[in-house]
């Protein structure tokens, strides 16, 4: 008999199991009948079945009349020798790593998940009333005309959301949907991305996950999921119907997909939830400790580039087997678009050392389905030389923490200089101007999950995360924020006025420069939480968005819409090239290119750019009006960079000519809360431009001879 495929598949007359293991001695399949053995229930009626069959390390056998819905779990014996990495002990009921659906969570009540007692010793209590049973999943969906939007990178707007979080307040979402994968999928959630300019939403962890002990300990729960227990098991905590999960999933990504938007899925392969070498054993740790993770001092302890407790040991074939065949399974069979990988540094790790030729990125990169989805690196993590942005293969995209902190860090005075600055601007060439990629390897954002949202971004200068139970500990002390005189909410009118733009900054830097934008969920209504820049543990108002929208917030949803629409619009937002000297001109205020110097100058706090035409639409420039300072700045307005006339024998770029009609209109100028081309005010070249502190202007000229591009 096959020892393939891994975990339990149906077939005529039964179910195949198979568990890879290469130290165990016996492998037994435990069988659950509906109610038994339910997590805190007691111990029930369990069958076990031997596997007696094994081949190249996997134990496997056929069990006949099993089929699906049955619940299951495996016992694995083996050496008992934690100092050398051993931890087999079958009286532990361990999740199989590839099931495709669990039943009831992991429970920490009387201790009976951890393998070993105080002094080192094997416990002998057994956990299969305190584990979550694994399923047999067989049910096929009727996926009808689905096909991916299949979004070109240089198109793509993403939006980081939580399943929960986005819906569970949501007054126009059924109340029985909401917080689901339904009440995502459901009109009003679509309607607003859509009114956004969304083609991707990625969705912090869908995996099913498990809390941490001091978590556990302190009576919370992991809300944001970074802590996996099944790699192919969707989350049930945002089913609506129990025991749907794994369909109401595949009806959300059809949804989005007939809508025109993709899926990409946080996803957490660096870690386990098992922790460091005193956690439960829960699946990995007992079916081959020393197989599934990185171990040290002989095997006795974890290896942690995670923060986490552990860390997968990613270039053991099995391991690297596991993730490629979960990421295969949600792309085949879930129809999902992409996956941005947590601490992806560790994923690239063989040994200790980094490197962007290790076997993780050599399999993806060679395989015929992972090779054409979109592959997002979170490139870094805590082990040595952690920070790897701009080092990853030419297929993958990165969160660009560099486009981030350096925003932050200009427009919230932070940086005196404008030196980071025009990089950020023109697609961080200084990190991605290598061989094979191109501007669109950085995911520009401001926010994330992880952090201040935007609108605490500028309203508090200290983090105030008490409600986390960790006395303050968690959670970032950099954060480059600002609160403009008053720490946290305030009714006073002229810092509220000076917050609201320097939001519409932010947003303007994200969607209208070079690179993927991400916003997070919730930024486009003014979402708060209260200056907590770590709620991982908080399911309530602190996490789920408040969608009572005063006109503040409506205006701010309207006008990321419209930046959107006017990213869409011009090429030139949208670049696939970096720039080069002759297709962008930096001018200082008063219209004289920069010069070296201007850009360590700590009193130079403002400047502008003009961009070329793209090939796509070759007569229309755009120009950046940048004042970072704390007084109003009259820009005297450079020549737009137009040719006189487009198509055969058209000028080369260049300045206009004296004399020639194009003139400058403004489409986004932050004072204002719209983001709507002005065709009523144009303004010639050599005319001045007065634009307040803190404040941000886009400029577009058309040449006269071409198309009326962008004035409507």
């Amino acid at each position: 008999m096959s020892p393939y495929p891994d975990g339990a598949t149906p077939a005529p007359g039964g179910t195949h199991f198979a568990l890879y293991s290469e130290s165990a001695t016996a492998v037994t399949v435990c069988l659950f009948g509906d109610g038994d053995g339910e997590t805190g229930a007691g111990l029930g009626t369990e069958r076990r079945v031997p596997l007696r069959e094994r081949i190249g390390h996997v134990w496997h056998g056929f069990v006949p009349g099993v089929g699906p819905g049955q619940r299951y779990g495996f016992r694995v014996d083996g050496p008992w020798d934690p100092l050398r990495g051993h931890r087999f002990n079958p009286n532990k009921l361990l999740v199989d790593p590839y099931a495709r659906a669990l039943s009831g969570k992991v429970s920490y009540r009387g201790g009976a998940i951890f393998d070993r007692k105080a002094d080192g010793s094997r416990d002998e209590a057994d956990s299969a009333p305190f584990v979550p049973k694994s399923i047999v999943c067989g049910a096929p969906f009727d996926w009808g005309d689905d096909s991916p939007p299949h979004t070109p990178w240089r198109d793509t707007v993403i939006y980081e959301a939580h399943v929960k979080g986005l819906t569970y307040l949501h007054p126009e979402i059924d109340p029985a949907l909401r917080g689901t994968y339904l009440g995502i999928a459901s009109e009003p959630m679509i309607a607003h991305l859509r009114a956004l300019g969304v083609t991707a939403i990625e969705l912090m962890p869908v995996h099913e996950t498990c809390d941490e002990p001091s978590v556990a300990k302190r009576g919370q729960h992991n809300y944001w999921g970074y802590s996996t227990l099944g790699y192919f098991a969707p989350d049930q905590r945002f089913a609506a119907r129990k025991g749907e999960q794994v369909q109401e999933f595949q009806a959300m990504v059809k949804a989005l997909h007939s809508a025109g938007i993709e899926v990409i899925l946080d996803v957490v392969y660096n870690h386990s939830c098992e922790g460091d070498e005193t956690g439960p054993s829960l699946f990995l740790r007992g079916i081959d400790n020393r197989v599934y993770y990185k171990l040290r001092d002989h095997g006795a302890r974890t290896v942690d580039f995670t923060g986490c407790g552990n860390s997968l040991k990613v270039e053991h074939p099995q391991v690297l087997k596991l993730i490629c065949d979960s990421l295969r399974y949600w792309v085949t069979e879930m129809h999902v678009d992409g996956f941005r990988f947590d601490l992806a540094t560790t994923l690239g790790r063989e040994g200790v050392d980094f490197s962007s030729q290790a076997a993780f990125f050599r399999v993806l990169h060679q395989d015929p389905v992972l090779s054409r989805v979109k592959l997002v690196s979170e490139p870094w993590d805590l082990g040595p030389d952690g920070m790897q942005l701009g080092h990853f293969p030419p297929k993958w995209r990165e969160w660009n923490a560099r486009f981030r902190d350096g925003m932050r860090r200009f427009w919230n005075g932070h940086d005196k200089s404008l030196s980071d600055l025009g990089y950020r601007l023109t697609g961080s060439s200084d990190l991605f101007h290598t061989p094979g990629r191109t501007p669109t390897a950085s995911i520009n954002f401001i926010t994330a999950h992880d952090g201040f949202t935007l609108r605490d971004l500028v309203s508090y200068r200290e983090k105030h995360n008490e409600a986390n139970g960790e006395e303050g500990r968690d959670g970032s002390n950099d954060n480059a924020s600002i609160h403009f005189g008053v720490e946290g909410e305030t009714d006073d009118a002229m810092v509220l006025a000076a917050r609201a733009r320097q939001i519409r900054n932010f947003l303007a830097m994200l969607f209208l420069t070079p690179g993927v934008p991400m916003i997070t969920s919730g930024d486009e209504i003014l979402r708060t939480q209260k200056g907590n820049n770590n709620p991982y543990v908080l399911d309530d108002e602190t996490s789920w968005l408040d969608w009572t929208l005063d006109p503040e917030a409506k205006a701010l949803r309207d006008y990321v819409g419209a930046l959107a629409r006017l990213r869409k619009r011009f090429p030139a937002l949208r670049r696939e090239t970096f720039f080069d000297g002759n297709d962008i001109t930096w001018l200082d205020v008063d219209g004289h290119p920069m010069q070296l110097e201007d850009w360590g100058a700590p009193e130079v706090m403002a400047l502008s750019a003009v961009m070329a035409p793209a090939a796509e639409d070759p007569t229309t420039s755009l120009c950046f009006l940048l004042n970072g300072d704390k007084t109003e700045v009259a820009f005297r307005l450079p020549r737009p960079r137009l040719p006189h006339k487009s198509g055969p024998g058209a000028a080369p770029l260049g300045p206009i000519a004296a004399g020639g009609e194009a003139v400058w209109r403004v489409a986004v100028d932050t004072r204002r809360r719209d983001a709507c081309m002005d065709t009523q005010a144009n303004f010639q070249a050599g005319a001045t431009y007065t634009v307040p502190p803190r404040c941000f202007a886009l400029l577009v000229a058309t040449n006269p001879l071409g198309p009326e591009s962008g004035m409507r």
